[in-house]
């Protein structure tokens, strides 16, 4: 399903982030788009390339034709290894792209996750998708827990309730506070309270 406002507004989205999902995602799909249209123009270059080397292969007997059809097959060969090699990481972030976005990771951070996630290390099984996924999943939701949208924005509960600030809800500066380690003062079920919090007065006073 396209990322629209109107798809986005529907899972009640606040509007100015909105903009910034919808941004995100573009940049996104653009990236891709150019990456496969330069594997399209690469691939296109391989009946060309083996054309020469059949050629080549004529003109065997001759020794300055056999080191030039060496070079170019050794070539030739990289450039399939430097292929192959492409698609298989492009397959295995597609796999672990879905994979954080099952874990709950919001779409807009999933790409920061994935520039600093090895990629190399993961294997795929044989239907594509990420190997050990269930035990990786749960390394995700404790790695980026930060990152992990929650199910409802309204009348969230939490067994450790924010503290107030003399009675009164917390302000968004209060809930992004961190300590001088540059960790959150309050835990990820707290600041989801505390917001919840914060937009129901805020309706109030709306």
């Amino acid at each position: 399903m396209p990322f629209t406002r109107k798809f986005l507004s529907a899972l009640g989205i606040e509007a100015d982030k909105v903009d910034e999902i919808i941004i995100a995602h573009t940049e996104v799909t653009d990236a891709l788009k150019a990456e496969r249209d330069k594997y399209k123009a690469d691939a296109e270059k391989l009946p060309t390339v083996q054309q020469e080397l059949d050629q080549l292969k004529e003109a065997n007997g001759k020794d300055s034709y056999k080191v030039k059809y060496d070079a170019l097959k050794e070539d030739f060969d990289k450039f399939k290894s430097d292929q192959q090699a492409k698609e298989t990481k492009e397959a295995k972030s597609a796999a672990y792209r879905k994979l954080l976005k099952d874990a709950g990771i919001v779409d807009k951070r999933i790409e920061s996750v994935l520039k600093v996630s090895n990629i190399d290390s993961i294997e795929l099984n044989k239907d594509g998708s990420v190997k050990d996924s269930e035990k990786l999943m749960t390394s995700i939701k404790t790695e980026w827990a930060d990152f992990i949208s929650s199910e409802s924005s309204k009348g969230a509960t939490s067994p450790n309730p924010p503290p107030h600030n003399g009675g009164t809800v917390m302000t968004r500066d209060d809930v992004y506070k961190r300590d001088d380690h540059g960790r959150f003062l309050l835990d990820a079920s707290q600041r989801q309270a505390a917001l919840a919090q914060i937009n129901a007065a805020e309706q109030q006073k709306g």
